[in-house]
């Protein structure tokens, strides 16, 4: 983009596009990058959300395991990159940017095979604009988990100086990033990575996956709007310690996560015992036991699609013992924190830094991440999706 002087800008701007594992929407978001590498700062711009339409159930489907042919997978990536070209017009109204980040849709996780499906060429030469993808794959090629991914990102958009913080993402996933307090220190350069050797994030359990399973098993929606049917619930004691051992396993177990880790079982247990009310609600409750278990009490930020969940923050914040604010109260809207941050994380791989902690995936040194589209000056016209 130029400045208001017609000069060329030292700033940047980066769109992010993320589809989560609830496979409800796609997200994109233009941020605004000020600085390079670690010292950079970013500030949301604006944001939009596509539906992702009939891609949605056949996306579901093989990510839990359903066979396709080649055609129909190679289908499924060139429609869902279609989709992203569409969104990001729409954002974009027509505005130049430095670069897209594109996470892709996870169809499978669990490393050292992970696959983020999606084709980055329709996007790049259809906006013009260098892309960058596959943002995972360097980490779990060196034994890394890959996940999750956002720490680094959280580091950047949420640090506050002397406070401790927690960024608690409620996704299909739930993930937390730990952010230490930097007391009295205004950091540059070598300061920023040390604080950064104190950042940690990890993978806590399975979220909007399960809540969204129930909607679709037991209320007939695609999620429970608002929260309200598990707020018109019960918590029943036996279903949610079963569930909260379960989900607390999880928790322990120190590894990314992912569709396979629903717990199916526990739903096949209790769904003929309890109203769908009171499952949703006992799930709520389930997860938001998990999500305050004794630790590390840092003010906590919740982000992610489960924050719409007006029950789930209510339990969330009943059980907690420090400050429960949204990340809209830090500009950043919480239904697109994840999309902002791998705006964020196209940037750090624009300049080279690497994106994943040693703390969090497991691996040193950590590699820089990426893979590139760079279409140069030729382009190609958008076609409809199937999505319209």
């Amino acid at each position: 983009m130029k400045d208001e002087t017609g000069n060329d800008s030292k700033l940047r701007y980066v769109a992010g596009c993320m589809t989560g594992t609830s496979l409800d929407a796609l997200d994109v978001a233009l941020v605004r990058i000020e600085g390079r590498e670690l010292a950079m700062k970013a500030s949301l711009v604006r944001s939009h959300t596509i539906p992702l339409g009939d891609l949605a159930e056949p996306l579901r489907g093989f990510s839990e395991g359903r066979p396709m042919t080649a055609g129909e997978v190679a289908g499924l990536a060139e429609e869902l990159a279609h989709l992203h070209l569409k969104a990001l017009m729409e954002l974009l109204r027509g505005d130049k940017i430095d670069l897209i980040a594109v996470h892709g849709q996870t169809v499978y996780h669990s490393p050292p095979a992970s696959w983020q499906l999606i084709n980055p060429v329709p996007i790049a030469f259809g906006l013009d604009v260098p892309v960058v993808y596959d943002l995972r794959a360097a980490d779990i090629a060196l034994g890394g988990q890959g996940a999750p991914i956002t720490p680094l990102a959280d580091f950047i958009m949420f640090r506050g100086g002397g406070e401790r913080r927690s960024v608690v993402n409620l996704g299909g996933v739930c993930n937390i990033t730990q952010i230490p307090g930097n007391p009295g220190v205004q950091p540059g350069g070598d300061q920023l990575k040390g604080w950064t050797t104190r950042v940690y994030g990890k993978d806590v359990c399975v979220c909007n996956l399960l809540l969204d399973l129930i909607a679709r098993e037991l209320l007939g929606l695609p999620f429970d709007p608002d929260g309200v049917n598990a707020s018109r619930g019960r918590i029943q004691a036996d279903a949610v310690a079963d569930l909260t051992v379960l989900l607390k396993n999880q928790a322990i177990d120190s590894r990314s996560l992912g569709v396979g880790d629903v717990p199916k079982g526990w739903l096949e247990k209790y769904r003929n015992r309890y109203s769908p009310q009171d499952i949703a609600r006992t799930a709520c409750a389930a997860i938001a036991t998990t999500l305050t278990l004794p630790g590390v009490l840092s003010h906590r930020i919740l982000a992610g699609g489960g924050v719409a969940n007006a029950t789930l923050v209510r339990e969330i914040r009943e059980r907690s013992r420090v400050p429960v604010d949204l990340s809209d109260d830090y500009g950043v809207p919480a239904k697109y924190r994840e999309a902002a941050a791998v705006a964020v994380l196209g940037a750090l791989c624009a300049d080279g830094v690497p994106i994943t902690l040693p703390q969090v995936t497991g691996v040193l040194p950590p590699p820089v991440s990426g893979s590139w589209v760079f279409p140069g000056r030729r382009s190609i016209p958008p076609r409809d999706s199937p999505s319209n």
